[in-house]
């Protein structure tokens, strides 16, 4: 006889808020700390700290460190497939993520013991498997708390989401290169495994308070390879290909601007800002814009034309093109040897954390909303694939931009160039292809709300 559920496995008919949420939102805060922190120090780590294993200095070259770090950005967004089968074919979301977030505090715990390219690669390695791994799991797993009922606060909960995420990452991103420069690169590692580990504790005891859907098992295949799975995927992927190049742009704050920024002046009201410490202004934005943005700034735009997801993610993209334009003219300042100060930097982490905001949150409400009801971490993995395209395009870029004799062919400011005539070009095809999406919605039904809860 097989053993009974514990668990409750469908959302309240409430309309208030979930009872699991505030578990989930403090979780994925610990764990962005986690992320954020190690990623904040990776660049620097690699060309300034790596070891030979008889423990004298075998730094990476600029180049060689930029094409090691987007392959890993590009690896943590391929797992969620693999977290996501697990999910909806075999475990269910939630012990999917209680096992893998175990898998991830092992490879914060390599990282901290092994400064050899050796330990670099096994931390990267399971890192990349835990943390890709629960994505697509962790941020269905909030939309699994929702019914139709409270279907209204599901936008703003994924905006609270988002804001934990980056609560997180700010905080790391200014404790994690301090902790470097401070005390080395064991304590540096190690503090984000700790805030890993507190993170898998805070998920497992909200246990009793979730909506666990259950898994489908065969049911989960049968609905992807249907007719309507597939076309919901066709109709998805369309819209991801093109939300890749902003990746592919994003995610140089960690790289490509962190090296950028070693060569301006960072004299900020008295104080000097570490280079990796600038990608901490990103999160900070983050939060200060989501609020701005969901209460000002989209309302207002919706008294002109009706704001669809689609044409959020579009003026998204349009913005991402001005502000990859600004470190481009940074850089040809430096080129000429120049010393830029570092607020023209901000000024672009301004506006692309705006794109932030328009597209990457829209996309985790978009692809949730649009997922057949037992491909919803599936369909999440799907959008987080659009991230490791974008990285794995920028690793490849980097990997193989040297020519015979070992010089760069996108050297200083054309690097920069490249990139945001790209994303002008996207933007414009993206603008005329979105017209033609004609999507569906799907939502769990709910049971009746216990009043004691």
């Amino acid at each position: 006889m097989a053993k009974e559920n514990p668990y409750r496995t469908a959302p309240l008919a409430t309309k208030s808020l979930p009872p699991g949420i505030p578990f989930i939102i403090g979780n994925e805060g610990a764990e962005r700390f986690s992320y954020y922190g190690m990623r904040a120090i990776l660049i620097v780590f690699m060309t300034q700290y790596l070891l030979n294993a008889d423990g004298t200095a075998a730094m990476m070259s600029e180049d060689q460190a930029k094409g090691w770090f987007h392959l890993f950005v590009s690896a943590v967004y391929f797992t969620p497939l693999l977290g996501a089968l697990i999910a909806d074919g075999l475990l269910g979301k939630y012990r999917t993520i209680i096992l893998l977030s175990l898998v991830y505090c092992l490879g914060h715990l390599a990282l901290a013991l092994d400064h050899t390219e050796t330990g670099l690669a096994i931390g990267l390695g399971l890192i990349a498997l835990g943390a890709g791994g629960i994505k697509p799991c962790v941020s269905s797993h909030v939309g699994d708390q929702f019914g139709q009922s409270n279907e209204h606060l599901l936008s703003r909960v994924f905006g609270w989401f988002y804001f934990s995420i980056n609560l997180g990452a700010f905080l790391s991103m200014l404790a994690t290169p301090w902790l470097l420069q401070a005390y080395g690169a064991s304590v540096a590692f190690a503090i984000p495994g700790v805030l890993m580990l507190i993170a898998t504790v805070l998920f497992w005891s909200g246990r009793n308070r979730f909506a666990h859907v259950p898994p489908s098992g065969l049911g989960f295949v049968r609905e992807v390879f249907s007719g309507e799975g597939l076309r919901a995927l066709g109709r998805l992927t369309m819209i991801y290909l093109f939300v890749a190049v902003f990746w592919a742009l994003f995610d140089q704050t960690g790289s490509s601007w962190v090296l950028q920024a070693q060569h301006m002046d960072r004299i900020l009201l008295g104080f000097e800002i570490l280079p990796s410490q600038m990608q901490a202004a990103n999160p900070l934005l983050v939060m200060l814009l989501i609020p701005i943005f969901s209460y000002l700034i989209y309302p207002f735009i919706d008294r002109f034309f009706a704001l669809t997801e689609l044409r959020k993610i579009t003026i998204g993209m349009f913005v991402t093109v001005i502000a990859f334009a600004i470190p481009t003219w940074i850089q040809f300042q430096i080129d000429q040897g120049l010393t830029p100060h570092i607020l023209w930097q901000l000024f672009a982490y301004f506006l692309l954390t705006s794109a932030e905001v328009m597209i990457s949150i829209t996309c985790l409400e978009f692809s949730y909303t649009q997922a057949p009801k037992s491909m919803k971490s599936f369909v999440m993995a799907f959008f987080m694939l659009s991230i490791s395209a974008g990285n794995l395009f920028t690793s490849a870029v980097n990997f193989f931009i040297h020519n015979e004799e070992g010089e760069s062919m996108l050297a200083g400011a054309d690097y920069f160039l490249f990139f945001t005539v790209l994303m002008l070009a996207t933007s414009i095809l993206f603008a005329f292809v979105c017209r033609f999406y004609k999507g569906k919605r799907y939502l769990h039904a709910e049971i009746a709300a216990d009043p004691k809860m």
